[in-house]
């Protein structure tokens, strides 16, 4: 099973950082890149369950990494409620 996620951010400094920042939690799942203003992100796992996991993971560092630099201004709700990112 293999998904892509592509990040948009307004300039290609706000890309790099947020890619500095996920890049040392590559693990085997997930393989990082960087094309202008985006941050790509290609997920390969077993099953779905894995996928899930490896997505929670990888959004919970984005979201931190986004915090961490002034990008989002409030907190993104837990959209499945499992408390993972809040």
């Amino acid at each position: 099973m293999e998904m892509q996620l592509r990040m948009s951010y307004a300039d290609s400094t706000s890309a790099l950082t947020v890619y500095n920042a996920i890049v040392p939690d590559d693990d085997g799942y997930v393989t990082s890149s960087i094309e202008g203003n985006d941050v790509v992100f290609n997920l390969k796992a077993a099953n779905a369950g894995q996928m899930r996991s490896a997505m929670d993971d990888l959004l919970a560092c984005v979201k931190i990494a986004e915090e961490a630099l002034g990008l989002v201004s409030v907190s993104a709700s837990d959209l499945d409620s499992d408390s993972l990112l809040e």
